[in-house]
């Protein structure tokens, strides 16, 4: 793959000479592309360049088709520095992930690249028991802005004019000819200039051909990258970086040559001053700078200074992961309305990044703002709309959390209607109607005509009622009224009658008479429907002479008060029955009697009050699923006096306060299956019930409920084991167990050609294994496995065929660990525990030997099993070494294996050392090996002496093999004692040998002669130790010819051609250094050529050399 390079600089990179082909970067379809392997689709390059200030990006993919959870991806600098600590305006992280590839893609963005982000990646994806890595470099280059396209074409003389056009330089190439230099692949002069000496410069200018030196410097000053110098001052610098969690202790730790110096601790730049959070210590050549208390805003640079030598390292603050506290609310809202997506962190300050699906939010984005007070943070959308509708992210560097927003269109629902009225003149009329929707305005018309508010009429808005008020009714306020909301098709109309008062001529002696109006809010003649909280005002027109009395009551009880709740008023030929704030007590039949001296008149009203439902009763879950929940209820005790419409539902997340609705239509049934929830997250949920009349309170809040799906079946049942009466079967845990975790697995059986399973386990297994006993020798069974956890049990996995449970004759055969097929040697008091494996059906019988005898089980511990044998020795001793032999025995069958065990300890000193010989300053010893090797072979002496004056010992030779050896050095005069240690694979010897005699060394007269001192003699004739070397150089190309001198005094030197001293002529310059002589001819002409010689002459004499110069034409090869 190539390398990303940032679109930004692919025209003002810095230009280099351009490579072979052979040495070009493969493309995506060469084989020299990244080889993919793991997880990892999409790797990022081994390396990759940046340039500084301009932003890069890394991109990884992970193929998650064979996953079973999310992957987790971790992106690393150096071995452990967790860079998502460090996410901010610098450095950028993002995931998104296609549903149809099920690929996941992640993105590195490094903004505005500084020399201080290079260095060694690392890119980490874990999922589950799988885990991938890849590695790669970072290099940040500075900005370079001149391109090289022809380096030889640069360092051409500007005044170079006959000589403007190709150059030949193979005449000024030393040994061209003589010595053949093997050709190699195109060399890039430029980074050879780069990383040579300048000493070197010269030499490679005139190796390839460049004669513009001074301009070869200036532009190697401008581009060279200076490569950092190796450290004279320190032994070990910083580390390259350090990381250490917020509010912990960093020790910044370096080495310096010299113990005695001072150094400077720097911070960006600054230097640091010792105090009680900066301790600053010296301990030989150790430097050291402490931190303590850390915070952000020790996260800098830090420079440890000695002199002008500097080392330089990075500190870096890791945060705590920030968890979210108070999780993400779903939403369900109408078009229009504010959305308040709210989080709450576990730090202040923190940073939460959100996500729209897969998209980051931006702080410029048009419909989103955001809102940060302490802990808590919010996503606020002013106006909801059908494009937003959508799952929303917050992500900490800690947490994460969603919340879904559906959005459907408005809809206005009329809650309650305008009645039609019926008003006398001089009285008040009131149309009043309720809409769904609180924020809903709207206006009122007459016969088509907007009606405008007077002192007469006033129009209101109160919440969800809206009401226009008419005092002193006239004829002409008579017509059809209507209410039209703003901004929806809709319109409610009533019609306002205007009751007129014919006074006639009636007999003094006219009997009572009720006249009851028929219109309005009765449904029948004689019944009245109000609803709850409401008011209610009858007039009762009546008519009779003289005044009739009249009585209201209901039932038995006469009403009589004319002030309270439910009261009467009089007037003339009026009786008002009054109900303020209609309740449900107030429901019932009403009678009114009129009578006077002619006679009496009765009426009987039926007033019946409607009111909203009560609450839904008993509200649970019924079954749950990985993202769904059956609920059911009761129907209200009360309907509220009118027929039941349907039910609201809403839900929430437990410990949240915001409810989300589930339905805007009116849902008809009592049981609904709730979707689109998160697994593992608990859930709460209550009912409205609706009528005619309006929505009832909320229910009681059902019981918390969990959506979670059973796990997937067991995956890899096989059989392990079989006997003449168990089963061993053996299996792998769902590949999706979900939040409903696991709690075990139901194991269950049943004959071939039966269908009844038996259960074969009364407890769950919670292991991945299990053995069913009690099965009938021959049968053939067949087995399968659930998984059970709290929503129930998985699909079983099943054997593909069923098994003969017969148990099967298998041969014993010992496996002999490869550490116990040779010699086993252990120490005296280790303690030994050998597990022998072993196989066999039915279980061998394993019997232990050693020599050929039986084992002491006082001695040795042995424990079998069906599958192994071990012996253990608690503490060994000498008198355990041996060959131990293991039997294993099936009826007649059986297999053998041998162990040889040996004990060792240390041996015991040597035996008869003595003195053999004295001779100079050197002393002979010789002794015999230890009677007791310690059970093993004796590997060498130590060998030691001692001064009778101090007696103190000193060691002469280690790991000495022979049983002899030579002490050397002695001090002469002294008298001296030996003593020998043995050694073995155990160690040395507790005692040692000491020598049966000493060994004393003589003194002897000793002159020390001087020999005479010769001064050296320096002077030395002139003498060439280089001579001249015959050229042939092109005309017109400057040469020079050198050789080198020796002679003191310094001799004086003259050239000369052809026998002519050359005088003071330009075109030769002469030069000697250090005895180099030099002579240089510029642009030399045919007549130049001849016999060039070179003289030294001093006071001791002279030599000379010569050579001799051709100069030919340049030819042209394109004339050949």
């Amino acid at each position: 793959m190539p390398e990303p390079v940032p679109a930004d600089t692919a025209e003002e990179g810095p230009a280099e000479l351009q490579p072979e082909e052979d040495d070009a970067p493969p493309t995506d379809g060469e084989s020299g592309s990244t080889q993919l392997s793991g997880l990892f689709v999409e790797k990022p390059p081994p390396s990759i360049t940046a340039v500084t200030g301009m932003d890069l990006i890394i991109i990884a993919k992970v193929d998650s088709t064979t996953l079973t959870r999310k992957p987790t991806m971790k992106w690393l600098k150096g071995k452990w520095l967790d860079l998502g600590s460090k996410a901010g305006k610098h450095m950028q992280f993002k995931e998104t992930y296609d549903r149809n590839t099920k690929i996941y893609t992640y993105e590195m963005k490094i903004i505005k690249a500084v020399a201080g982000d290079s260095g060694g990646y690392r890119c980490e994806v874990t999922a589950k028991d799988k885990c991938d890595s890849s590695t790669f470099e970072i290099s940040v280059e500075a900005a370079q802005q001149e391109a090289q396209a022809d380096i030889f074409s640069a360092f051409k003389r500007a005044d170079a004019g006959e000589d403007d056009g190709d150059l030949d330089f193979s005449a000024l190439l030393k040994a061209a000819k003589k010595k053949k230099v093997k050709e190699e692949p195109q060399i890039d002069v430029w980074e050879l200039l780069k990383s040579a000496h300048p000493s070197e410069y010269e030499k490679i200018a005139f190796e390839y051909g460049i004669t513009d030196l001074r301009g070869m410097l200036k532009r190697l000053k401008k581009m060279k990258v200076v490569e950092p110098k190796h450290s004279e001052a320190f032994l070990k610098k910083l580390e390259s970086c350090y990381s250490v969690e917020k509010g912990k202790k960093i020790v910044l730790r370096c080495e310096v040559m010299d113990p005695d110096v001072q150094v400077k601790w720097l911070k960006n730049g600054q230097e640091i001053k010792p105090s009680a959070k900066y301790i600053m210590e010296s301990l030989g050549n150790v430097r050291t700078l402490t931190l303590n208390r850390t915070t952000l805003a020790d996260d800098a640079a830090y420079e440890c200074v000695v002199g002008e030598d500097k080392c330089f390292t990075e500190v870096f603050i890791k945060e705590p992961p920030v968890t979210i506290t108070k999780l993400m609310d779903d939403y369900h809202v109408v078009v229009g309305e504010r959305v308040e997506f709210e989080i709450e962190v576990s730090e202040e300050g923190a940073h939460v990044m959100w996500y729209f699906e897969d998209i980051e939010l931006q702080k410029d984005s048009p419909n989103y703002r955001f809102k940060k007070d302490g802990k808590k943070h919010t996503l606020i959308i002013q106006e909801a709309t059908l494009a937003e509708i959508g799952m929303y992210h917050a992500w900490t560097n800690g947490g994460h959390t969603k919340g879904e927003l559906e959005v459907e269109e408005k809809q206005l629902e009329v809650l309650q209607d305008i009645a039609d009225l019926t008003v006398k003149a001089t009285d008040q009329a009131l149309f009043k109607c309720e809409v769904s929707d609180e924020k809903v305005t709207g206006k009122w018309f007459k016969d088509g005509v907007e009606v405008l508010p007077s002192e007469r009429i006033k129009m209101t808005h109160i919440g969800r009622f809206h009401r226009l008020l008419i005092d002193d009714v006239k004829p002409e306020d008579a017509g059809d009224y209507t209410f039209v909301p703003n901004g929806y098709a809709l319109s409610i109309s009533a019609k306002l009658n205007f009751l007129e008062i014919k006074v006639d001529y009636v007999p003094r002696q006219d009997p009572p008479k009720i006249h009851l109006d028929t219109t309005g809010n009765m449904v029948s003649q004689n019944t009245i429907i109000v609803v709850a909280g409401n008011k209610l005002r009858l007039d009762v027109e009546i008519t009779g002479e003289p005044a009739p009395t009249v009585v209201w009551s209901k039932g038995d009880k006469v009403i009589k008060d004319t002030e309270g709740r439910v009261r009467v008023e009089a007037r003339k030929d009026l009786s008002c029955f009054v109900i303020e704030g209609a309740e449900r007590e107030d429901e019932g039949n009403y009678t009114i009697c009129v009578t006077n001296p002619a006679g009496e008149d009765k009426a009987m009203l039926f007033v019946k009050i409607v009111d909203v439902p009560d609450p839904p009763q008993n509200v649970r879950c019924l079954s749950v699923g990985e993202d769904c929940a059956s609920m059911i209820w009761d129907p209200p005790v009360f309907d509220g006096g009118a027929p039941l419409k349907g039910y609201l539902m809403e839900r929430k997340k437990k410990g949240s306060s915001r409810w989300t609705k589930l339905n805007f239509d009116v849902y008809e049934s009592n049981a609904y299956e709730a979707k689109r929830m998160i697994e593992g997250v608990m859930y709460e949920m209550r009912v409205f019930a609706i009528n005619s009349i309006g929505m009832s309170q909320p229910s009681l809040t059902s019981k918390p409920f969990m959506p979670i799906a059973p796990t997937s079946e067991p995956i890899r049942l096989t059989v392990h084991d079989v006997t003449d009466s168990t089963c061993t079967l053996k299996w792998l845990a769902p590949e999706k167990i979900g939040a409903g975790g696991m709690d075990g697995y139901v194991i269950e059986y049943c004959k071939e050609g039966d269908t009844e399973w038996v259960v074969a386990n009364q407890e769950l297994c919670e292991r991945q294994g299990y053995v069913v006993r009690g099965l009938p020798v021959g049968e053939k069974i067949n087995f399968r496995v659930k998984a059970v956890n709290i929503a129930g049990q998985s699909p079983p996995a099943v054997l593909s065929q069923p098994v003969t449970i017969r148990e099967i004759m298998e041969y014993p055969k010992i496996r002999l660990p490869r550490e116990l097929r040779t010699k086993y040697i252990r120490r005296v008091g280790e303690k030994i525990n050998l597990t022998i494996p072993f196989q066999g059906k039915p279980r061998p019988v394993a019997t232990w030997y050693k020599d050929g005898e039986p084992i002491d089980p006082k001695m040795v511990n042995v424990r079998n099993s069906n599958v192994d044998s071990i012996l253990f020795i608690r503490e060994a001793e000498r008198e355990h070494s041996g060959t131990y032999e293991l039997v294993l025995q099936i009826e007649n069958m059986e297999d053998r294996a041998a162990i040889v065990l040996r004990i060792v300890d240390k041996p015991g000193p040597p035996v008869k050392l003595r003195v053999t010989d004295v001779w100079g300053f050197n002393a002979a010893l010789e002794w015999e090996p230890p009677k007791d090797d310690g059970n093993c072979d004796i590997t060498g002496y130590t060998i030691q002496k001692a001064d009778m004056k101090t007696k103190e010992w000193f060691t002469v030779y280690d790991h000495n093999r022979r049983t002899n050896c030579t002490a050397s050095d002695l001090v002469m005069g002294n008298e001296y004692m030996f003593r020998v240690f043995s050694e073995n694979l155990c160690g040395q010897s507790d005692d040692a040998c000491l020598s049966k005699n000493t060994a004393v060394i003589a003194k002897t007269d000793l002159e020390h002669k001087r020999s005479p001192y010769k001064e050296k003699e320096i002077t030395c004739v002139p003498k060439f130790t280089q001579p001249l070397v015959d050229r042939s150089v092109v005309a017109g190309y400057s040469t020079a010819i050198s050789c080198a001198v020796k002679g003191f005094p310094k001799p004086k030197i003259v050239w000369m051609k052809n026998k002519m001293i050359i005088s003071e002529d330009p075109k030769y310059l002469m030069r000697n250094y250090q005895g180099v002589l030099t002579l240089n001819i510029r642009k030399p002409g045919t007549f130049d050529g001849g016999k060039y010689s070179c003289v030294a002459v001093n006071e001791l004499g002279k030599d000379e050399v010569e050579c001799k110069l051709d100069v030919r034409l340049a030819t042209d090869p394109d004339k050949k």
